[in-house]
């Protein structure tokens, strides 16, 4: 794999994402692409495997497009040409990255789980918090209802059904990804933005509450 094929997933990427306002749009797959590039230099791993299913994690997104079979991802790597092996291996990475509540999994390979942890990474600290309340209003979610308690232990299927609050994603995914990091290296990078959502929910409570 040479840079010029990274460049053109990038860019194929970029059109399938062209106009999304919900926090996965092509930025998100930039940053996740070089948070997998800086993970994998620590742990290993074939570095072009690991920045491709990077580059193509969201392009069949379960949010965005449903249940479509990998199809956008398997398009691009048609057109390049790519090995159906070497399909396979990217198609079942990206099948194993997204959370899904208690049914999410820990890729069954290194290269999953770079991928995975950088997937993670971009939905926790300060740009999980702003992908949070983007994504919550482009889906007509709530900031905040006071009686309404997060759901906790859900399964992908009640996962993917849910519609509750902005603030409740914290307490029914973000909060509970630093632990879920699967190398040394994503579980180090984590503590710091996980310790910064908590200071944010500290303080918006506050505030909701007219403390301060």
């Amino acid at each position: 794999m040479d840079e010029q094929l990274f460049q053109r997933a990038e860019s194929f990427a970029r059109n399938i994402f062209q106009g999304d306002s919900s926090g996965h749009d092509i930025y998100h797959t930039v940053r996740v692409h070089d948070l997998a590039r800086t993970i994998c230099s620590e742990e290993g791993g074939d570095e072009g495997i690991v920045r491709l299913a990077a580059l193509l994690h969201d392009v069949d997104d379960r949010k965005i497009f449903g249940d479509n079979g990998f199809c956008n991802a398997r398009r691009f790597m048609d057109s390049e040409g790519i090995p159906e092996g070497i399909q396979d291996l990217v198609c079942r990475i990206i099948s194993q990255v997204s959370f899904k509540g208690k049914d999410s999994v820990s890729p069954d390979t290194l290269e999953g789980k770079i991928v995975q942890d950088a997937d993670r990474m971009d939905a926790i600290g300060a740009i999980g918090i702003a992908r949070a309340f983007a994504y919550g209003g482009s889906r007509g979610r709530a900031m905040h209802i006071p009686d309404d308690a997060p759901k906790e232990g859900m399964s992908a299927e009640e996962y993917f059904a849910n519609q509750g609050t902005s603030v409740n994603h914290f307490y029914e995914k973000l909060l509970l990804l630093k632990d879920m990091m699967n190398t040394d290296t994503a579980r180090r990078m984590a503590q710091q933005r996980h310790d910064y959502m908590e200071s944010f929910l500290d303080e918006f409570m506050a505030e909701w509450d007219g403390q301060r």
